[in-house]
């Protein structure tokens, strides 16, 4: 339980109250702690490349319309 941080600058990035089960082996969550927690670009059609938004450390991707309800994204 508790905040998420990037491990290179520890800004915040997602909450314990975001994650979900997800079958990828990497932790997943529906939203960000704040609207700058992150920053992103489309790498391609559905999937975003996600940045830590205070550094650019790379955290993966926003995979859109792919989280545990209707409509929510799955980072």
């Amino acid at each position: 339980p508790g905040i998420y941080v990037c491990a290179k600058c520890g800004h915040e990035l997602f909450s314990s109250h975001a994650k979900y089960e997800h079958s990828s082996p990497w932790p997943a969550f529906t939203e960000t702690v704040h609207e700058d927690s992150v920053s992103k670009r489309e790498e391609r059609p559905g999937a975003l490349k996600v940045s830590c938004g205070k550094c650019g450390n790379g955290l993966g991707h926003e995979f859109l319309n792919d989280g545990p309800k209707r409509g929510q994204s799955r980072f």
